[in-house]
């Protein structure tokens, strides 16, 4: 279309569509795909001005506005906006609205879901109006329409087109092209553009998280998300919130200083930014990840009637073993059985009796070895007086907040009585309320005057227990604390076959890490008492 009629087209007097919205009220719509947009002359303030101005041209009440900052096409659905707007229409359906926007390609930049909104707001007989386009169902008005929002359409498609292939060069040349990592910030250089540089989370808190995990230092995924809450790189939740994310950044080489990006075939290359961490320890995150077995996440709907559902896997393919009751003529039957279709036992049934009746010989078989019974006293003595020391000192720091706090209100009754105004006084007594609940909570209990004997075999007792004879710990447990044992016995999920039964699983990293220091540093073991060391 040339520019002559496209002009004679917007210009359509809007005569015609004075009965259409009349009775009306207007809602605005506005729209940008970047933050910079914001700023120009395209920004959302801008936008709804000049919509506004429009609507008072027509003579209709102007009543709100909604503002996306939605990028690209596709389901307009995915717009926040888009979607408020059209239930904030249907939480009105005794109202008529008129809906105005400034350009044709704010509405919709795809050809399909250009037509399925129009179709959205016409069932809802809510007209629209567009400042750089006059709306006409006629088959010459469709046509045209059709040919804007194709268009709309071949300029969002191309421009995605270029800004990948930009992107991907510049991962090419080993640079991260997207948003900052966590751990990161960007910055420009003069040499380099925009570049990732390691902060001050990514320096004191995320790579000695990473190593620790590497040397195992922390055992489970879950100790270094309670080391990164603990320290304040995550603060929102609680640490097991944190396991998905602390996965990805695992198993990401970008933190080792290379560049990756399989979505766009950008194979693994040295990147331009510095690692956390060397391609060693990376290496060595890797081997650990791949020895702690997939899925160890317990089960939230665990059940009664299947123990063992959720840390079994079929010894024949692998495949995740699943559990299940089953109808026959007079009664019910409990099986354990392979849900993967690939597997030549897929759906045979496996008895729950003997499964779980194979599985308690099994962990009475798993012991630890007697000589390592004193080390695990020493480490338990060593942890105990460690406590000790910290209930001590936290005494000790809430004896002398007790203090301060008490002479603090000795201080404001001064100021009370030598007050002279009533307002100023009740001023000084507010303050006091606060101090004195605080005060309350400080209540002192000397260690000294505490038996910590008993408590303190008690808790041997359980520790060494638990290594020395797990199943008899076990089977005093309810079904959530058996199956947090579970992962402290074994490495991983036990692979079971139906025909040979349970296979040789390896020890927890604890009786690892425990049976390892013997062998390695036996002549070095400092045989300790059954009493705490620090008791005094």
């Amino acid at each position: 279309m040339s520019k002559a009629r496209k002009q004679v087209y917007l210009e359509t007097s809007s005569k015609e569509n004075s009965n259409l919205f009349e009775g009306r009220e207007g809602l605005v719509y506005a729209r940008v795909s970047s933050k910079s947009q914001e700023t120009e002359g395209s920004g959302l303030q801008s936008q709804e001005d000049r919509c506004v101005n429009d609507l008072n041209l027509i003579k209709v009440p102007y009543l709100k506005t909604f503002s996306d900052s939605y990028s690209g096409g596709g389901d307009f659905m995915q717009r926040p906006a888009m979607r408020e707007m059209l239930a904030y229409i249907d939480s009105y359906p005794y109202k008529k609205f008129v809906i105005i926007f400034d350009d044709i390609k704010r509405f919709a930049r795809d050809t399909e879901f250009h037509f399925k909104l129009r179709k959205v707001f016409r069932d809802r007989d809510v007209p629209l109006r567009c400042l750089n386009y006059n709306f006409d169902d006629s088959p010459e008005g469709k046509f045209v329409e059709t040919i804007f929002a194709a268009q709309g359409e071949l300029e969002r498609n191309q421009n995605r087109r270029q800004v990948i292939q930009k992107m991907k060069a510049r991962l090419e040349s080993g640079y991260w092209s997207f948003g900052s990592k966590r751990g990161y910030k960007m910055e420009r250089k003069s040499a380099h553009g925009m570049i990732s540089i390691p902060n001050k989370d990514g320096l004191k808190m995320l790579k000695p998280a990473l190593e620790g995990f590497a040397n195992g230092l922390f055992i489970r995924k879950i100790d270094v998300c309670k080391f990164l809450v603990e320290k304040g790189f995550w603060k929102k939740q609680l640490p097991e919130k944190y396991i998905d994310k602390l996965t990805m950044i695992l198993i990401d080489p970008f933190y080792a200083g290379y560049i990756e990006y399989p979505a766009w075939e950008v194979s693994r290359r040295k990147g331009k930014h510095k690692g956390l961490i060397s391609l060693e320890t990376f290496d060595l995150i890797q081997k650990r990840l791949s020895n702690l077995d997939m899925g160890k996440r317990i089960r939230v709907d665990l059940k009664e009637d299947f123990p063992l559902r959720g840390l079994l896997v079929c010894g024949d393919c692998g495949g995740h073993l699943t559990a299940s009751w089953s109808k026959g003529r007079r009664e019910r039957y409990a099986y354990y059985f392979c849900q993967n279709k690939n597997c030549v036992n897929y759906r045979k049934s496996i008895s729950k009796k003997i499964i779980e009746e194979q599985f308690d010989e099994y962990l009475k078989e798993v012991n630890l070895k007697k000589e390592l019974s004193p080390l695990v006293q020493l480490v338990f003595n060593r942890m105990w007086g460690k406590g000790l020391n910290n209930i001590k000192q936290t005494q000790k720091d809430s004896a002398q907040k007790k203090i301060d706090l008490e002479h603090k209100i000795s201080e404001i009754t001064s100021l009370i009585i030598s007050a002279k105004s009533e307002t100023v006084k009740r001023i000084y007594e507010k303050q006091i309320e606060p101090i004195g609940k605080e005060l309350e909570k400080l209540e002192i209990i000397p260690v000294k005057n505490t038996d910590l004997s008993i408590p303190y075999r008690t808790a041997l007792y359980k520790a060494t227990g638990l290594l020395e004879n797990p199943y008899n710990i076990w089977k005093d447990l309810d079904l959530r604390e058996q199956h947090d044992l579970f992962y402290f016995i074994f490495e991983g999920k036990l692979l079971y076959s139906k025909v040979n039964g349970y296979r040789t699983a390896k020890n927890s990293s604890v009786a690892t890490i425990f049976e390892n220091f013997v062998n390695q540093n036996s002549h070095d073991v400092e045989m300790a008492g059954f009493e705490p060391t620090c008791n005094s």
